[in-house]
């Protein structure tokens, strides 16, 4: 039974009520007829309607609080869309812009990361050369792992310095570190350094995804510090002049 059909039934019985007791009064001529008035009717229909009777089929709260959600988002959309040039599909140009953007963001820094990583030392294995590193990261980029690539070049290129003793042999030396102490020493290739050393700590630890560009700046540099010689830093002399 529906709620409609439980107000006219509840409204139907009390005028029923109503009328047979006018009829009974105006037949014995004792009383005056007896009405209804407003306030006790509608007390009377709303006791009537509060019957379970009448609400077995009612949405249940959660339903309720869905069909209003669905309501509210379609207003917001509805008003949205009047506002955006294009209606209905410039708002959805829009939103699909926004959603391709943020992709693109997500994509290129990585996964956000809740607490900065400390920096981990460069080396973590065992003792290689510079050209088992330079194996091992043309290796990698053969097979497209732009990541491990990097992080192989880059602990070539540390490695390469220290066999060439432009940099000392320190065990726990970070990429930053040793781009610092080597850009002392080549200071023609100090933002190539750090440039990379960046690169291997946004791979190794920030998240981040290299690609194969990445690589090959990082490979340049590798081979154009093969090249590289030292800038030697003279004393000054006793009588003020450099020798």
């Amino acid at each position: 039974m529906s709620m409609t059909g439980g107000v006219l039934t509840a409204a139907s019985a009390m005028s029923g009520a109503a009328r047979l007791t006018t009829f009974a009064s105006r037949g014995s001529g004792v009383e005056p007829p007896v009405t209804i008035s407003r306030d006790p009717a509608r007390e009377a229909a709303r006791r009537e309607l509060a019957k379970r009777m009448y609400h077995e089929n009612d949405p249940s709260l959660f339903q309720r609080a869905l069909n209003a959600f669905w309501e509210w988002l379609g207003k917001l959309l509805a008003k949205a869309a009047s506002a955006t040039p294009g209606g209905s599909l410039g708002l959805l140009v829009v939103v699909l812009c926004a959603v391709a953007v943020l992709a693109a963001l997500w994509w290129r820094l990585g996964t956000p990361r809740r607490t900065p990583v400390a920096a981990a030392p460069l080396f973590d294995e065992r003792p290689r050369t510079a050209a088992e590193h330079r194996a091992a990261a043309d290796a990698h980029a053969a097979q497209g792992h732009w990541n491990q690539a990097v992080q192989e070049r880059m602990r070539a290129i540390v490695r390469a310095l220290e066999e060439r003793a432009l940099l000392d042999v320190r065990p726990g030396r970070t990429a930053d570190e040793a781009a610092a102490e080597a850009g002392r020493t080549l200071p023609a290739h100090a933002d190539g350094l750090h440039a990379a050393a960046r690169h291997f700590d946004d791979v190794t630890y920030g998240g981040r995804t290299a690609d194969q560009q990445t690589y090959q700046r990082v490979a340049q540099l590798d081979s154009d510090l093969e090249r590289a010689r030292p800038t030697l830093v003279t004393g000054a002399a006793p009588d003020g002049k450099t020798g």
